[in-house]
């Protein structure tokens, strides 16, 4: 794994560039190197220049030899993405499914996975593993999920893991869908060179994912970037956590328009949103998003409200964790970009100077599928963390055959 590891990560290698690095002799390099062709991990692609004798065969990692696939899950919408070993995800996806039960949604989900594996485009693909975004509480570890506020109390000690393996007969890696997002930033994103990041992300639910020394923080009991419940409103509306007041009662998507409803008849006939509601009989989050330009509207007005909400939770990330780079992303995360000026703003009169100073807040170039995207970067830097990778391919090529 060392040497298939160093492999990927340069453009290319030969054999004797990797004995020198890993310290292997030429012997044992030329035998991994065997195997690693044979599994097709690893193609050769020419010849080096002369340094005055044979030239050496040069190396690359064929990131089209396994593939994996990455799962958001959300309560009404699944988005699925296909990624080769070392690219961006390809053909993602988007599915209304249901899932405020396991019972019921979990088999709908295993059959449109199994549909993608076995059917179409990508049935003819070497797939070696899955990962899952999972909103919600969850022990990594086992894969269960301990408690998802957003998808209902049905969820509570599911084991996800075990039962998709189970059925899909491939390895499973499930985490929390800020962590997976933080990950994408890390491995695909602005953060490719950044081992100290957090992803804001806002939508259902808000949370953070943390990374760390390039490690993902987990906490204590893996429930690390809660920061949706911060209470931010002594007594303010009751949130789904059971405290009131917290940013996800006032600014989660279910959140924002509850307000809209509550608000609708204050809001003038000639407001964008009250023309969407009387038109619809109701306003989606879209709606908001996209009446948001309109300086001076209501959605413009709540819009604004929330970036500055967002830069208060965004100082005390800034604050306790000192990160390099902040990112905010998610579904809302469009409505931001006009009032990014606002979030900085805001961060850097509500934290220590010299730490704001040297933290860079960007919106997430991924939109709202940054969590997909990071399933397939978790899936990726678990097998390659593992020898289990090289058993997987070994048996998907021999169950392909």
């Amino acid at each position: 794994m060392t040497v298939l590891n160093l492999i990927r990560k340069k453009e290319v290698i030969s054999r004797q560039e990797l004995a020198e690095i890993t310290g292997l002799t030429p012997p044992a390099i030329t035998g991994i190197i065997r195997e690693l062709l044979d599994m097709n991990l690893v193609k050769e692609v020419g010849l080096a220049s002369s340094r005055g004798g044979r030239r050496a065969v040069k190396l690359k990692f064929n990131s089209g030899a396994g593939h994996v696939l990455g799962i958001e899950v959300t309560r009404f919408e699944t988005t699925i993405g296909v990624s080769d070993l070392k690219n961006l995800p390809e053909d993602i996806e988007s599915v209304e499914m249901d899932l405020q039960s396991p019972e019921e949604g979990v088999p709908l989900l295993i059959e449109h996975i199994k549909n993608i594996l076995t059917k179409g485009r990508q049935q003819k693909k070497n797939f070696i593993g899955v990962g899952v975004a999972f909103p919600g509480l969850l022990n990594v570890k086992k894969g269960i999920v301990e408690r998802s506020v957003n998808l209902g109390p049905n969820w509570n000690g599911y084991p996800i893991k075990d039962v998709l393996e189970k059925e899909l007969q491939l390895p499973v890696f499930v985490e929390n869908n800020s962590n997976a997002s933080a990950l994408a930033e890390r491995c695909f994103g602005g953060g490719t060179n950044c081992k100290d990041l957090v992803y804001i992300n806002l939508g259902e639910g808000i949370s953070a994912g943390v990374i760390l020394n390039d490690e993902i923080l987990q906490g204590f009991q893996g429930h690390a970037g809660e920061i949706g419940h911060i209470v931010m409103v002594e007594g303010g509306p009751l949130c789904n956590c059971g405290n009131r007041g917290c940013l996800e009662s006032l600014y989660g998507i279910p959140a924002l328009l509850r307000r809209v409803n509550q608000e609708i008849a204050l809001i003038g006939d000639d407001d964008p949103i009250k023309k969407i509601w009387k038109e619809k009989g109701k306003v989606s989050y879209k709606d908001l998003l996209n009446c948001g330009c309109n300086e001076g509207s209501y959605a413009f007005e709540i819009l604004k409200q929330m970036a500055k909400s967002i830069g208060h939770a965004v100082a005390i990330i800034v604050n306790l964790l000192n990160p390099q780079m902040v990112f905010i992303g998610g579904k809302m995360s469009k409505g931001m970009e006009l009032f990014l000026s606002e979030i900085r703003e805001t961060v850097h009169s509500h934290s220590f100077p010299e730490i704001a100073r040297t933290t860079t807040i960007n919106i997430s170039s991924f939109g709202k599928n940054s969590a997909v995207i990071g399933a397939c970067a978790l899936a990726l830097r678990e097998l390659f963390g593992s020898s289990d990778l090289l058993d997987q391919i070994s048996l998907s090529q021999n169950l392909l055959v």
